[in-house]
């Protein structure tokens, strides 16, 4: 059995007074409860560090690790039982786990009791939900209106090699010299590493206003804890919230080599940027990797071509093996993205201009059922085929990382896709390939939690 110590802190930031109901529910372990989804986000942060992306085995790791929420007349104390050893110094937590800890605390007591029961945020609607990610947003103090654009979010796997974990860094790097700040999904691999590389660019040019924002929801958290470097920690309540975020926040968008995941931001991003409403926005997309890397792009750009038609590529541009390139690159976009903001007074610190359909908006729950009722045919509109197969993306994501997921594939065997023959070969060749190149998984044989069939 590993380590474990017991100990109670206190949180920092805004949380050092919470309502009796909120310590309730934080207490309450009934279905209505939070107090499993803290007990699990809060044991992958303190396991920040071991790179298990295995949710239900950290679960299983540590049964008897418990989390409590004490009210006392001088505020917030946490009891932590049978914490892993790691997030601890001489029996002190490390400083950067307690911030990351306090963040998702505030975060859930925030979305639960003042997004999701109130009034005032219609999620049914485009316009409540933005809203609603807009003050997750501002309560986490990660809105700086005085700042001009200089935010790169940068996506890609979990499970790549150390070669392009390598590259990442050196985008990092080069973007860290040209003043440039980070906001990933602030795991491990492309999340990580681009976030290091900054960090030492900022470094050697005194850029002391660095920021490392990581974007995240409760069922990545749970298996992808943050990286120590994040300093700025939101969580989101689901992933449409997250990657609405994303783009809502970000200035540019660097794509790494990945996987599943990695396929569906692409996807949701495209499935945004070809509505008409967006056609004169700007928001700079790059895919980039080191050589060994350009069959993946090669890979991916045949299929957004072959299912989203071949204006598709005017949408991003693809790089390879030169990190300074693409900083480069990125950095004359942002100054294009200030000028378009400034010329039509638009905000730089929240993209409110950009229009996201419901499809893109509306929480989707990977189910057997609802992956096999997926709609994949190529005569549907572009941004209807982007969104579902960002759904499908979804759910496999789900399979193969999530609790919920992992417990129905379990339960049920693996999720059942049905397409078109000519798109479910396509699918089926560029799913294959991830498998082959070892992106589904970070460790262990993959086991795909999927199959594909004809359109019914």
């Amino acid at each position: 059995m590993p380590e474990t110590i017991s100990a109670t802190i206190s949180p920092e930031g805004s949380l050092e007074i919470l309502s009796q109901h909120e310590v309730n529910r934080l207490r309450d372990t009934s279905q209505t409860g939070l107090h499993e989804i803290l007990r699990r986000c809060a044991l992958a942060v303190l396991n920040s560090g071991n790179p298990m992306d295995d949710g239900l085995a950290l679960l299983e790791t540590y049964p008897d690790f418990d989390i409590e929420v004490q009210q006392q007349d001088r505020g917030v104390r946490l009891k932590l039982t049978s914490a892993p050893a790691e997030a601890f110094v001489d029996r002190r937590m490390i400083r950067g786990i307690r911030e990351h800890l306090s963040s998702v605390l505030r975060d859930i007591v925030y979305v639960y009791n003042e997004i999701q029961s109130h009034d005032r945020f219609d999620l049914s609607t485009g316009e409540g939900t933005t809203n609603a990610v807009f003050h997750i947003l501002r309560k986490a103090g990660t809105l700086k209106p005085g700042l001009d654009p200089s935010l790169v979010v940068c996506w890609g796997g979990h499970s790549i090699s150390r070669e392009e974990y390598d590259y990442t860094k050196h985008v990092g790097y080069q973007l860290g010299l040209r003043d440039l700040d980070i906001c990933t999904g602030c795991g491990p691999g492309a999340m990580k590493g681009p976030m290091k590389g900054a960090n030492v660019a900022h470094a050697k040019q005194r850029y002391r206003a660095g920021r490392y924002l990581g974007v995240s929801e409760p069922g990545i958290i749970a298996a992808e804890a943050p990286n120590p470097i994040v300093n700025e920690l939101v969580v989101m309540p689901d992933i449409e919230k997250r990657l609405e975020a994303f783009v809502r926040l970000g200035h540019g968008i660097i794509v790494f080599p990945g996987g599943v995941g990695t396929a569906e931001e692409i996807l949701y991003l495209l499935g945004i940027l070809l509505h008409p409403d967006n056609a004169d926005m700007q928001l700079p997309l790059i895919f980039t990797g080191p050589q060994s890397a350009a069959d993946y792009f090669e890979r991916i750009d045949e299929f957004l071509v072959y299912t989203l038609g071949e204006s598709v590529r005017s949408l991003y541009r693809i790089i390879v093996d030169d990190p300074a390139a693409v900083a480069r690159a990125m950095r004359a976009d942002i100054d294009k993205v200030s000028e378009y903001r400034r010329s039509r007074q638009d905000a730089f610190h929240f993209n409110w201009r950009l229009t996201i359909a419901r499809d893109f908006q509306e929480p989707f729950t990977p189910t057997h059922e609802a992956m096999a009722s997926l709609a994949l045919r190529r005569e549907l509109p572009k941004h209807e085929l982007a969104a579902n197969l960002r759904r499908a993306f979804s759910g496999i994501v789900a399979g193969n990382v999530k609790e919920q997921g992992l417990r129905a594939i379990e339960a049920h065997g693996p999720f059942r896709l049905h397409a078109d023959a000519d798109l479910m070969a396509r699918l089926d060749d560029l799913l294959t390939s991830f498998v082959a190149q070892g992106r589904m998984k970070l460790t262990g044989d993959y086991v795909p939690c999927y199959t594909l069939g004809s359109a019914v």
